[in-house]
């Protein structure tokens, strides 16, 4: 069996069309069109085409993963979440409306996309918790409790989380300053704005004297 065609897609500049035998076979990555010598011409064996059928797997997650990772820094967990996600079957809707299966790639290929982002440094623990805790603290007020619980809901390590919240400049007094600033009004009641408060993790002591430095 022979390549006879290598076209560009008309709506992904970036992936190409790969035609067997004058007919359509798969696409793949344009990097790797040059990765794995595919050329007009060369021949190979049914083989050697499902080979390259996986590989065509491969660069379409490897790229929907980097975007995810390029929309915010992400933590492992959260990429093995989404990794696994991709090898579920799904269901689509054909141009006639008919609700068919789509397969999941291979645990194989989401473990291999996984291992490439991290060599690149794409998925990285700390950069993410660094990332998290100063995107909280520009943001708005999270008390230390609560950042912690949120990262280890991510599935960062405690001695991670730890070590970053030691190198930070933050501390729950301008946090909790912050959340008064903005949610005062919000609550006349000041029992209840102080449940509010310990709901977001500040301790009694530090609601009450920062209400106190407050009034």
């Amino acid at each position: 069996m022979k390549i006879t065609n290598i076209s560009v897609q008309a709506k992904n500049k970036n992936r190409v069309n790969i035609s067997v035998d004058e007919k359509y076979r798969f696409s793949l990555d344009v990097y790797q069109i040059g990765e794995l010598g595919i050329k007009i011409g060369k021949e190979y064996t049914d083989a050697e085409l499902t080979e390259l059928e996986t590989e065509s797997q491969f660069g379409k997650l490897y790229t929907r993963s980097l975007e995810y990772c390029l929309m915010r820094p992400h933590s492992s967990r959260e990429m093995q979440d989404y990794l696994w996600r991709k090898t579920q079957t799904s269901k689509y809707k054909t141009r006639q409306g008919e609700i068919k299966d789509r397969e999941g790639v291979s645990q194989a290929v989401a473990d291999r996309v996984y291992t490439r982002l991290i060599s690149k440094g794409y998925i990285d623990d700390e950069k993410f918790t660094r990332f998290w805790v100063e995107n909280r603290n520009q943001s708005k007020g999270s008390s230390r409790r609560k950042l912690i619980n949120e990262l280890r809901l991510k599935g960062v390590d405690m001695a991670i989380i730890e070590r970053t919240l030691s190198e930070s400049t933050r501390s729950d007094e301008t946090e909790i300053e912050k959340i008064i600033a903005k949610k005062r009004t919000k609550y006349p009641d000041e029992q209840k704005f102080m449940r509010y408060l310990a709901g977001q993790g500040f301790s009694y002591d530090a609601i009450k004297h920062a209400i106190e430095q407050k009034d």
